[in-house]
């Protein structure tokens, strides 16, 4: 309980308060957490597009149960 209360109290004000300075800089460049987000985005879309196809696939060459 007391490492609960050290960790409310110490840890979680600090990561607040240090989230950001209040200085704005130009941007001349996207940074890398954006090429980051964007190469996970593609690679979730080419797996779901290759899941789709995929089942699809499976759908179409099944013989229809009449």
């Amino acid at each position: 309980m007391r490492t609960l209360f050290f960790l409310i109290l110490f840890v979680m004000p600090t990561a607040i308060f240090a989230a950001h300075t209040g200085v704005t800089k130009v941007r001349t460049q996207p940074e890398l957490s954006d090429v980051a987000l964007f190469v996970l985005a593609c690679i979730g879309v080419w797996i779901v597009r290759r899941a789709l196809r995929a089942r699809f696939a499976a759908r179409r060459s099944s013989p229809r149960k009449d």
